[in-house]
């Protein structure tokens, strides 16, 4: 039977490659977004359906999920680097935004979501967030936000597994392909993160595909509450 699968930040970089490998298993996919053109050219291009979505937000949250059935599989991969404060404000005004912003687009996008969809979510469903390295580095307001994220996902698990669904954050280290950097990686920075692996390699979108893909199979179903590290095995302590 086909499953229904929804994730946040599909449009781009990991929530795009995770959206095309349940795509490929003959899923339902839903992908959300904020920007309209990018939601509707990724769902073109796909094959998912594109929904317009604020997750840091109660009112979209709460619409999108009344357009759902029963859901198999949420996938909360919106997030990203905190944005720039407005010109103007205090210091501590900027810092309280920054910090606003990190947790919002990185934690509560993830709160709210799972909130809304939670009594839609099947047995044998699953729960899957997209943490960072960041939250054991020095990561500061979007390393606080990711670590908070695995501190909630365990809280979550417990909850939810009675119901049998798991709950799980992969954290990923550096991954080619993404938005991420904003254009600020730089050569020397790049090579510096792929000798702190053990392997030797960029980690890239599919790496973290996969692990979504593994979490939300049979196999998986005993593992729940877990913060999976997906590095290379890079140092996570510096």
């Amino acid at each position: 039977m086909s499953r229904t699968v929804l994730i946040t930040g599909g449009t781009s970089g990991i929530g795009r490659a995770i959206a095309e490998a349940f795509i490929a298993d003959q899923a339902e996919v839903f992908i959300t977004g904020r920007h309209p053109d990018t939601v509707e050219q990724t769902a073109k291009e796909t094959g998912a359906h594109g929904v317009v979505c604020d997750a840091g937000s109660p009112e979209p949250v709460a619409a999108l999920a009344d357009r759902l059935g029963e859901l198999d599989v949420l996938v909360n991969a919106a997030g990203g680097l905190p944005e720039a404060a407005s010109d103007g404000l205090s210091p501590l005004d900027a810092l309280l935004a920054q910090w606003h912003s990190s947790l919002s687009q990185n934690l509560l996008t993830a709160v709210l979501t799972t909130a809304s969809v939670q009594e839609k979510l099947t047995g044998g469903g699953s729960v899957i967030s997209i943490g960072s390295i960041g939250a054991e580095r020095r990561g500061g307001s979007y390393g606080a936000a990711k670590a908070a994220l695995a501190a909630w996902n365990a809280s979550t698990s417990a909850e939810l597994a009675p119901k049998g669904v798991t709950c799980n954050v992969i954290s990923a280290g550096f991954i080619a392909g993404t938005n991420f950097f904003q254009g600020q990686m730089t050569d020397e920075r790049r090579a510096a993160l792929v000798a702190e692996t053990h392997n030797k390699r960029v980690g890239t979108v599919w790496d973290i595909a996969q692990t979504a893909f593994f979490l939300a199979s049979p196999g998986a179903r005993h593992i729940t509450g877990q913060t999976i590290h997906v590095n290379g095995g890079a140092f996570t302590t510096r």
